[in-house]
């Protein structure tokens, strides 16, 4: 038996660790540590609830408008707020066009590497790859002297020894199965994914003053102006028109490439839609509302729980059941580490107790990572991408079957075989598309409301403190990206009394819990065949296909408050 280290996994956002067993070429046990303190919920103790959301924002630098909008949101709950209409669509509109960019960041730049040789692409006939490209799509950039381009230009890197962004890769490694010309087509999509996202989220800087995070939320609405006739509105027929625009860039890149890339890739490796399962239990919150907020039944993404891979039966999601472990996390919870905090009771009291660096391994039989253990009702769950997309399957949402149908017969697969990695990554494509229809949709409510005259996009009503009541709490969330987000606060005497994030990070990398149950990563490793495990890039394939976030998931804070670093707003 062989034990493994990854630390640190790369192409991920924060601080992941993986140690794994491995015996008889496969994976036989495995823990995922993040290896970074979080001190967030600190931070925003005792402050104005207001302005939780500018603070919570800044849990990340990738997840940029998530933790804003779960943070209005909670305090919005516990006040008993109802934003307008129009608050409701340009959240919509802002988060709808953050999970296309992210799905497509997240399969081109951090993902696509452990499926495409790069060097392969070296050994690629251009003229061969057109074909190839021109058989699975019809999008315009696909002759023989564009990839000749691009082959010119990794060969040149290639020589000068310095590989730049496709540096540190398992290249030459006997898990890669696609032929020369696949590698190709894909290190030009990757090059031109890098234009495209660029632009796409340009609709983040016009709707939220900036990107990364957005500066226009506000607990009651936005901050958005809407005005017709007025050309320095944030929202007029122009501005609208602009927006328009990037959805079309958007949904041609999505439907031409993304999704043609991901079925090209998933066809050369049929064994990965029957590896990576893991816990088989899944939990989507719900987003995107298409009328009240809290009305779940609206939602785009519908709300749920599927236990035990039972498509037949969609279980209802209640926050009260969330709790928190801190049996294998470096936290003290004071009144004892074998039960579970709800996030209205939760504790961040860091306790670490791990090795001194340098050392070799953790010690998993104790305490062995900065994130907490999520449960729901004691159970663990996978949430992200997939989760929601079996959440809506299984609830019979048309457009939804209609899709993952689609997909599954030219795969020729089974529902069953997207309880698994690949299942994973073609849920992010299934998912891209459904949000980039829908985003025009969303847009045209916009202007239609614009068009006669509804322009409020802010509710002041509860904006005073003085009208709040003493005690007050609230649970906020989103859909992000990478799952199901939830922010808890209570608020007594106008101040925040305590918060609590739990991130889709943290539960997918969670620990074990008191019972011994593995998290999402810990359990999806299991059985993974591992043919070199001095390269285990097999390992890679399965954790990247959950697009980790650990600085969601822990964070930095100097508990002597000394200054870290100052940084002048330009």
């Amino acid at each position: 038996m062989t034990r493994i280290a990854i630390d640190p996994v790369t192409r991920i956002e924060g601080h992941l660790r993986i140690e794994a067993e491995v015996d008889g070429g496969a994976v036989t046990d495995a823990w995922s540590s993040g290896t970074m303190f979080r001190g967030i919920e600190l931070i925003l103790r005792h402050r104005d609830p207001r302005e939780a959301w500018i603070w919570a924002q800044r849990i990340c630098g990738v997840c940029t408008t998530v933790h804003a909008l779960a943070s209005v949101r909670a305090v919005e709950s516990a006040l008993g707020i109802e934003v307008p209409d129009n608050a409701r669509l340009v959240r919509n509109l802002i988060g709808g066009i953050q999970n296309v960019q992210d799905h497509v960041i997240h399969f081109y730049h951090l993902h696509a590497l452990d499926w495409v040789d790069v060097t392969g692409a070296l050994k690629a006939d251009p003229a061969k790859t057109a074909q190839l490209a021109q058989s699975i799509s019809d999008w315009p950039s696909s002759s023989p002297a564009h990839f000749k381009t691009v082959q010119d230009r990794v060969k040149a890197l290639v020589d000068s020894g310095q590989l730049s962004l496709f540096s540190s890769g398992y290249w030459g490694h006997p898990a890669y199965k696609l032929p020369p010309e696949a590698d190709l087509m894909a290190v030009a999509h990757y090059i031109e994914a890098l234009d495209w996202q660029r632009d796409v989220i340009r609709v983040h800087a016009m709707l939220g003053g900036k990107n990364p995070h957005p500066q226009t939320y506000l607990v009651g609405g936005m901050a958005t102006s809407m005005d017709p006739n007025e050309p320095d509105a944030t929202i007029n027929l122009e501005r609208l028109s602009f927006i328009a625009e990037r959805f079309k860039i958007a949904k041609a890149f999505v439907e031409q490439v993304y999704v043609p890339d991901v079925l090209a890739v998933a066809s050369f490796y049929p064994e990965w839609f029957g590896l990576g399962e893991g816990l088989g239990n899944f939990m989507a919150y719900g987003d995107f509302p298409g009328g009240a907020v809290r009305d779940a039944s609206k939602y785009f993404f519908p709300q749920g729980i599927v236990l035990n891979r039972d498509l037949s039966r969609v279980n209802p999601f209640a926050p009260d059941n969330v709790s928190e472990y801190v049996t294998h996390s470096w936290y003290d919870y004071g009144t004892g580490d074998q039960s579970g905090k709800n996030p209205f009771l939760g504790e961040t009291n860091p306790r670490y107790s791990g090795p001194n660096p340098p050392f070799e391994f953790l010690n998993t039989d104790q305490k062995y990572s900065w994130l907490k253990a999520p449960r729901y009702q004691d159970q663990p769950m996978e949430v992200g991408p997939l989760a929601r997309t079996l959440v809506a399957y299984a609830s019979g949402v048309p457009a939804v079957k209609q899709t993952v149908d689609a997909v599954l017969a030219q795969l020729k697969a089974p529902p069953a075989a997207l309880f698994s990695t690949l299942g994973r990554v073609a849920a992010r494509a299934i998912e891209a598309k459904l949000m980039v229809n829908q985003l025009q949709s969303w847009l045209n409510e916009l202007t239609d409301n614009l068009g006669h005259g509804k322009l409020q996009v802010h509710d002041g009503r509860l904006w005073d403190p003085a009208s709040w009541p003493k005690q007050a709490q609230g649970f906020g969330w989103h859909e992000a990206p990478r799952g199901s987000l939830g922010h808890w606060v209570k608020i007594e005497d106008q101040k925040i009394d305590n918060y609590q994030a739990v991130v889709p990070s943290t539960w997918n990398a969670g620990p074990r819990d008191a019972k011994g149950q593995r998290g999402a990563y810990e359990a999806s490793l299991l059985k993974t065949p591992i043919a070199d495990p001095e390269r285990p890039l097999e390992i890679l394939r399965t954790v990247h296909s959950f697009d980790p976030c650990l600085a969601c998931a822990v964070h930095v804070v100097d508990p002597r408050k000394r200054s870290i670093a100052e940084v002048q707003v330009l």
